[in-house]
C-alpha cells in the first residue's frame, strides 16, 4: 500500500486494524468486563452515522440488562414451546441460557411501517439496509474499544412471546442480537474473500465484467 500523506497514518492505521481484528466472537466467548456506560454511549453513538434517507430513524436498539435476562430466557423457552411443544427439559434450558451470555446485549429492530407518506417514501429494504449499517457502526466501535461482539438471530426474533416481551408494536420488526464483551477466547481469523470475488465492471452493451484494483489503476 502506498504511504499515506501526512496527517493520515493513524487513519490508515486504525483501517488496517479493524480489517484485520473485526471478527464474529460468539456470545459464549464473551464474558466480563463490558463496556461501561461511557464506552457503551459510544459505541450506540457510532451507529447515528449510518446512511438515512429522508432521516426516518427507522431503527432502533433495545439494551437487555442483566436484570433482565431471566425474562428474557423464559421467552426464547416459550419461543421454542411455540415451535415444538415435545422440547424437552434440555433444549428449554439451552434455549433459556442464551440470554445469559454476553455483558452486554442490544435487540436490533427496524420500523416497517408504510400507513404514512413520509415512510411509504423510503422503501423497507432501505430501511433495512440502514439497520445494517448502524448495526456495523456498533461492530467497528466496540471492536476499537478492544470488545468482541457478534449478531445472533433466530426463529425466536418473530415469536410471539419476544414480540410480547419487548412490546413491539405491529410495525416493528426485531432483526437480531448484538453482543457485546470481552473476548475470553477466540477461533483463528477466517480467511476473508478478496475483493474481486464480489465486485465487478460495468461494461455498456457486455453487462459486466470481473474487476480487479490490485493492478493499481480505476478503469477510466
Amino acid at each position: 500500500m502506498p504511504q499515506a500523506p501526512a496527517g493520515q497514518q493513524p487513519a490508515e492505521e486504525l483501517l488496517a486494524a479493524l480489517l484485520t481484528q473485526r471478527q464474529t466472537i460468539l456470545p459464549k466467548r464473551l464474558g466480563a468486563p463490558g463496556p461501561d456506560a461511557h464506552q457503551l454511549h459510544a459505541i450506540l453513538q457510532a451507529a447515528s452515522h449510518a446512511p438515512d434517507h429522508g432521516q426516518l430513524l427507522p431503527w432502533r436498539f433495545v439494551l437487555v440488562p442483566l436484570s433482565a435476562r431471566a425474562a428474557l430466557g423464559q421467552a426464547f423457552v416459550q419461543a421454542l414451546l411455540e415451535r415444538d411443544a415435545q422440547a424437552n427439559a434440555e433444549e428449554q434450558a439451552r434455549a433459556r441460557e442464551k440470554a445469559l451470555r454476553a455483558p452486554v446485549l442490544l435487540l436490533a429492530t427496524v420500523d416497517e411501517r408504510a400507513d404514512d407518506e413520509e415512510h411509504a417514501q423510503v422503501p423497507v429494504p432501505e430501511r433495512i439496509l440502514s439497520a445494517g449499517c448502524a448495526v456495523q457502526g456498533l461492530l467497528l466501535a466496540a471492536t476499537a474499544l478492544g470488545y468482541g461482539s457478534a449478531l445472533t438471530s433466530g426463529k425466536a426474533l418473530q415469536s410471539a412471546a419476544l414480540r410480547t416481551l419487548f412490546a413491539l408494536p405491529p410495525h416493528e420488526r426485531a432483526l437480531c442480537f448484538v453482543s457485546i464483551g470481552n473476548v475470553l477466547s477466540r477461533k483463528p481469523p477466517r480467511e476473508r474473500p478478496a475483493a474481486s470475488q464480489y465486485t465487478a465492471l460495468l461494461v455498456p452493451g457486455q453487462g459486466t465484467q470481473p474487476l480487479d484494483l490490485t493492478t493499481g489503476s480505476i478503469p477510466p
